[in-house]
């Protein structure tokens, strides 16, 4: 097996490092929905890449076949879920911060807390 010869799990690793650290690192709430949104891409492609089955097909039994080999749709469908539930998430956040925006005044964490303190 080669060092590269499984690229996708590189994407995965890098991408969810790059939406960990704008998460973390990044006071501007809309970066932080952008890395949160990155992040869960690379959750969703590390299960999709996951699936693949060399030489399978659709599980679509047929009489009189044996010894075929089946994908698991099961997979496919959890992040079919997931895409949506992401979605619903970030509609949300970004209401949310449209919220913090009219009261505060801004969308950067820090000057947020400085207000709540005073």
């Amino acid at each position: 097996m080669e060092f590269f010869g499984l690229y996708n799990y590189w994407v995965f690793a890098v991408l969810l490092m790059i939406g960990l650290y704008t998460v973390m690192s990044k006071a501007n709430l809309i970066k932080k929905l952008i890395g949160m949104s990155i992040f869960q891409s690379a959750v969703f492609l590390l299960y999709i890449t996951m699936d693949k089955v060399e030489g399978g097909t659709a599980p679509i039994l047929k009489p009189g076949v044996d010894g075929q080999i089946y994908s698991n749709p099961l997979p496919q469908v959890l992040i079919l879920t997931a895409i949506v539930v992401g979605v619903a998430t970030l509609a949300l956040g970004l209401a949310i911060v449209v919220r913090i925006s009219e009261s505060y005044g801004t969308i950067e964490e820090d000057e947020v807390r400085e207000i709540d303190r005073e």
